[in-house]
């Protein structure tokens, strides 16, 4: 006679926020609970039944339905069975969703996790230990809003994402880029104009580098790449947090975007740019570049080359909007606060014309500091711009996974895709103005990571039983079919 699996619930209980299950979590990473993507086990490890799971073939919710998972990947989906991978038979946790909506974990193109203050030229001087444990408490923040990956466009580096890998911090799986290349007074040079000491990306603390001509940049490019990135970042254009440039200006000349470029290609990888205005827009693309950070002035004829091309925008609506309420409380100097300026409401006027013109868009935030609570308020700025709740699911589901590369393993609920997950108390869809997607976090019941729970409603006291059943170490056998 096989084991009875542990039963839980997240219907059951007070609406309560979620919280993260880090010891749980961790305990099952260590005994290799959740898997490692290889090939899914003869039976589920975890099944989560009466959800209704994102479509994104027809952009809806299925009728309650099923998903096993299995090796820290999704098994099977559909009806339950009394046999096969939808069989509870054999299962060690199973899940009541109680009808309740299942999305693929979210995924967030642009983030800064390293970027514990909004003043990044002080960051600098903040001891890596601090910056680290500050890093770590974003991290969880972000995990409780829904998202699973993120791609971390300057900062990060490969110990940081080794140690969400293992478990030893509870968030997002990080795809870092390193340090970002940045040309001197460029966008990723953040020393005064009375300093002059060492720009040259040694530590955890900043999140660009500096490096000057063909040779610096694909020097620098190669050591990124060497470190581990995922892809490299450049700035080609002037920003808002450096102190020394304009948001107008262009950056690196044309041989460097295209050496840096062709570095990162025969790495088997991609360049994203940091650039606003369409004149840096526009180089960055002619260069080969894959996506455009921020795009905020974006105009037509830009638009349509970026789709030629196939290139990608990730606006970032929600630092401009952030900034420009609390960007001083959280550390930025008045002025370069200033120079926001209007980047909310072009930004908005970007998102739509990219609509339009059939650029391909990815979920992006870019927040610094204490700033980065406000990241699922992306969605709402982007409905105000027209776009609808479908959409918003594929920029930070399906169309980050493509834009990653990862679109056969991630952004879908699907056999053999990987088993990140977020179960929402309410429909997407049906809510005015993306409420339920920006509400950060306030509606999300439960987060499953590797196949294994990262955060639920009842925190430990609910889900716990479940990640140590998936461990191994309790499989609900002696106590027959417990309920949580």
């Amino acid at each position: 006679m096989e084991p009875r699996p542990v039963v839980a619930s997240v219907a059951e209980g007070p609406q309560q926020p979620a919280a993260l299950l880090r010891d749980s979590f961790a305990a099952a990473k260590r005994a290799g609970g959740g898997g490692s993507g290889t090939a899914p086990a003869p039976h589920p490890r975890l099944l989560l039944r009466a959800c209704r799971v994102w479509d994104a073939a027809a952009r809806a919710f299925t009728p309650p339905a099923s998903v096993a998972v299995a090796g820290g990947r999704i098994a099977a989906v559909g009806e339950p069975g009394s046999e096969g991978a939808l069989s509870e038979a054999g299962a060690a946790a199973v899940v009541d969703c109680g009808g309740l909506f299942l999305l693929p974990g979210l995924s967030d193109a642009h983030v800064h996790v390293t970027a514990v203050t909004a003043d990044l030229a002080g960051l600098m001087s903040l001891p890596e230990s601090l910056v680290t444990a500050v890093a770590a408490e974003i991290l969880g923040g972000m995990l409780l809003r829904g998202f699973t990956a993120v791609r971390d466009a300057g900062g990060a580096d490969w110990g940081l994402a080794r140690a969400v890998e293992e478990g030893s911090i509870l968030g997002p799986r990080i795809l870092f880029t390193g340090h970002a290349l940045s040309q001197t007074g460029g966008h990723g040079d953040f020393r005064g104009r009375g300093e002059d000491c060492c720009a040259c990306g040694a530590a955890l603390r900043g999140i660009g580098r500096v490096c000057d001509g063909v040779g610096e940049c694909r020097r620098a490019a190669r050591d990124e790449l060497r470190r581990g990135a995922h892809c490299i970042k450049v700035m080609a254009s002037g920003g808002v947090a450096s102190p020394t440039d304009r948001l107008t200006s262009t950056q690196f000349s044309l041989e460097e975007l295209r050496a840096i470029v062709e570095e990162a290609q025969a790495a088997g990888t991609y360049v994203c740019a940091h650039a606003y205005k369409p004149s840096a827009i526009k180089r960055a693309i002619e260069c080969g570049v894959r996506s455009i950070e921020h795009g905020n002035w974006l105009d037509r004829d830009t638009a349509a080359l970026m789709a030629s091309r196939g290139a990608f925008l990730v606006p970032t609506l929600v630092t401009y909007d952030a900034l420009r309420r609390g960007g001083v409380g959280a550390g930025m100097a008045r002025e370069l606060v200033d120079k926001v300026a209007d980047a909310v409401e072009q930004g908005q006027a970007a998102v739509a014309l990219a609509r339009s013109m059939g650029v391909k868009m990815a979920f992006g935030s870019d927040l610094l500091g204490e700033l980065h609570k406000h990241q699922s308020e992306e969605f709402r700025l982007r409905a105000e711009a027209g776009v609808p709740a479908a959409e918003l699911i594929e920029a930070a589901t399906s169309r980050c996974a493509e834009l990653f590369g990862l679109e056969e393993t991630h952004g879908a609920i699907a056999p053999g895709r990987a088993a990140d997950l977020v179960l929402l108390d309410s429909d997407p869809l049906g809510s005015p103005a993306a409420a339920v997607l920006a509400a950060s976090g306030a509606h999300v019941a439960l987060v499953v990571k590797d196949g294994l729970v990262a955060a639920a409603r009842g925190g430990e006291a609910r889900m716990g039983a479940v990640n140590a059943a998936l461990a191994g170490g309790g499989d609900g056998s002696a106590a027959g079919n417990r309920s949580l």
